[in-house]
């Protein structure tokens, strides 16, 4: 189940909303590789350190579920950050996609294998395939 958030109030116009749309289309057109938008997350202590971490892995980098956990200081909590990034609101921008299995396998992506693969070659400097 995803993380619920408070129930918005639509506004086309606000700021936040203009600039991450720019972020993420210049993430698309391989011209930006981190985000500069304000994040407010709201999760459980331990998710909020889990999204944390993930956005100190850099572009085109992957990490295992272990290797979070071990940065997170429990090599016990493999699970547990499974659990939080599969609750992650603010997926690309969080990088859950960057987060692999221990043999480097696509595993436990919300959006999809075949998405969180596109996000990684994307990464990788493949071409972008069309998403519509």
């Amino acid at each position: 189940k995803r993380t619920k958030l408070s129930v918005p109030v639509k506004d086309d116009k606000h700021p936040i909303l203009i600039q991450t749309e720019k972020e993420l289309n210049e993430y698309f057109n391989n011209k930006r590789t981190t985000f500069d938008i304000p994040l407010d997350f709201k999760g459980t202590e331990f998710q909020i350190r889990v999204w944390e971490a993930l956005l100190n892995i850099p572009y085109g980098v992957t990490k295992s579920y272990g290797d979070l956990a071990r940065i997170l200081g429990d090599i016990k909590a493999v699970r547990a950050v499974g659990g939080a990034l599969n609750k992650n609101p603010i997926s690309i921008i969080v990088p859950c996609h960057r987060v692999v299995g221990i043999s480097g396998n696509l595993v436990g992506f919300a959006g999809g294998l075949n998405n969180k693969s596109i996000l990684l070659d994307l990464e990788q400097g493949f071409t972008m395939p069309s998403l519509f």
